[in-house]
């Protein structure tokens, strides 16, 4: 899709989507900021909820005017890599074809505009439950699919294992929604590290306990996650790992960063995962969990914004997440 062209339906498999409420990941701060590796401009947004408007002939499980998450990354659902649930790295399309951000974002474009293709509308987008705002569930496409993937699989091997997140990587919202799904999920308990007063008060209405200054030692949990995008924050989140615990790290680093404590995770079998979240396999499961009422992702939303204030609000510091509603 070139810059300043209309989207059209490519294929009879592609949809028009017009983005209803769209959320700013906490990778768009950096964007926004200039510390983001891509050089801009390109298009913004890649957390949304949409209004389907234009279906491709193929299209047989959608309507016009249904409401759908969209995931951020391209995927095709029939190659090898979709088929295991890596949406990530589908090999049908350019390698990180996401909207919003990467190397392929001049095709796909980004969610602040009026409509957005997507190209394989029946695998890709996720009916929106009828009932829920949209505002609610606009970082399913994101943040809340990378935040259940940090603690869900691990506590669905581990039923009720307490949990330890560390926060405040960008604005922070991953953390926060880690700590949330790891209490709707049944965790025993879950502590949540992170400076910033505002996220702990956060933290503290889900349900979590909360510390402020980050100790040298902590632990151990069966599960904990570094969403603090600090390297000393890495190194306590992997410190505090139980024997046989999994940790895993939703953030980003930019730098190589120091050894790894390999020796004592070699001798306590301690898993490390890192690495892109697969958004479209989580973002049902987010969705399940908002339904039940055990999830509500809205108690991390800072503000919500008019759509034609979204470029003023994202230049605006102390948000943790925007929300920007048409």
């Amino acid at each position: 899709m070139a810059r300043g062209a209309g989207p059209r339906l490519p294929t009879d498999r592609a949809a028009l989507v017009r983005p209803k409420a769209i959320a700013t990941c906490d990778l768009d701060a950096l964007i926004v900021s200039g510390e983001a590796p891509s050089p801009p401009p390109f298009p913004l947004g890649h957390e949304c909820v949409a209004e389907v408007v234009e279906l491709g002939d193929a299209v047989s499980s959608l309507v016009p005017g249904q409401l759908v998450s969209v995931p951020f990354q391209i995927s095709c659902g029939e190659c090898a890599a979709c088929r295991r649930g890596h949406t990530g790295n589908c090999s049908s399309v350019p390698f990180m074809s996401t909207y919003g951000f990467g190397p392929a974002v001049e095709r796909w474009g980004g969610f602040l505009s009026d409509l957005v293709c997507v190209p394989y509308a029946d695998h890709m987008l996720v009916p929106v439950p009828d009932g829920h705002q949209p505002a609610a569930v606009a970082s399913a496409s994101d943040n809340i699919s990378d935040a259940w993937r940090a603690v869900a699989p691990a506590l669905a091997e581990d039923p009720g294992a307490a949990v330890l997140v560390l926060g405040g990587a960008g604005p922070g919202s991953i953390g926060l929604f880690a700590a949330a799904v790891a209490i709707a999920l049944g965790a025993e308990s879950v502590l949540y590290l992170d400076a910033d007063h505002a996220r702990r008060q956060t933290a503290a209405a889900l349900g979590a306990r909360t510390l402020a200054e980050v100790p040298e030692r902590i632990g151990p949990f069966p599960i904990t996650v570094d969403a603090s995008g600090d390297p000393n924050g890495l190194q306590l989140a992997l410190n505090a790992t139980a024997p046989d615990g999994i940790c895993t790290s939703t953030a980003i680093y930019f730098a190589e960063q120091p050894v790894l404590p390999l020796l004592r995770m070699y001798a306590q079998c301690v898993t490390f995962k890192t690495g892109r979240a697969h958004a479209w396999p989580a973002i049902p499961q987010v969705l399940a969990l908002v339904v039940a009422g055990a999830l509500h992702p809205e108690a991390a939303t800072t503000r919500t914004v008019p759509f034609d204030q979204a470029a003023q609000a994202l230049l605006e510091p102390g948000w943790t997440k925007l929300v920007f509603e048409r």
